[in-house]
């Protein structure tokens, strides 16, 4: 995907966002770091544009909600978290860049009941590849892209060096 075919992703995410949530000013949007808060504030703006409101935006960090921090050899980085508060009533959407075994966004979902209890979670991912570990669907894809085991999807987003892409790298 070139930066044109990411934007038009995007734009269509907002859309599908509008039509899904009635009571936009009851939703967030939860990026995960680091190119999920991008894509999430990203999203934020064409709703702004489509229907004039500004919709909350937040970051979800997961590295301590991983359920494999204990076998990597390093340790994650943490960074802090951030939702609006209180999330009671509202509809969180967790925004990654690539939805691949599902591990992150259980991960992601543990993050945010330790702020409160949403009345609904849902999800975007601007790319699905498949390969899922767990029963985990996105409610909004910009691309599903069938990949291998042995590839690897690469996202840049909000370069100022070089232009948004995404591509797939075999390993």
């Amino acid at each position: 995907m070139d930066a044109e075919a990411i934007r038009r992703a995007l734009q269509r995410i907002a859309h599908e966002i509008i039509e899904g949530n009635p009571q936009l000013s009851k939703v967030v949007l939860a990026g995960i770091p680091s190119r999920g808060v991008e894509i999430a504030q990203r999203i934020a703006a064409f709703i702004h544009r489509i229907e004039n409101i500004d919709i909350e935006t937040g970051v979800i960090d997961v590295a301590m909600h991983r359920d494999d921090v204990g076998t990597r050899p390093e340790l994650p980085v943490v960074r802090a978290s951030k939702l609006p508060l209180p999330l009671e009533e509202r509809t969180v959407i967790i925004v990654d860049d690539v939805l691949y075994t599902g591990r992150t966004v259980r991960a992601a979902m543990d993050a945010i009941n330790s702020f409160g209890r949403p009345a609904r979670i849902q999800l975007a991912a601007l790319v699905d590849r498949g390969h899922r570990e767990l029963p985990i669907r996105p409610d909004y894809v910009g691309k599903n892209l069938p990949t291998s085991a042995a590839e690897k999807v690469r996202v840049r987003i909000g370069s100022a060096k070089e232009p948004d892409g995404v591509w797939v790298e075999r390993t």
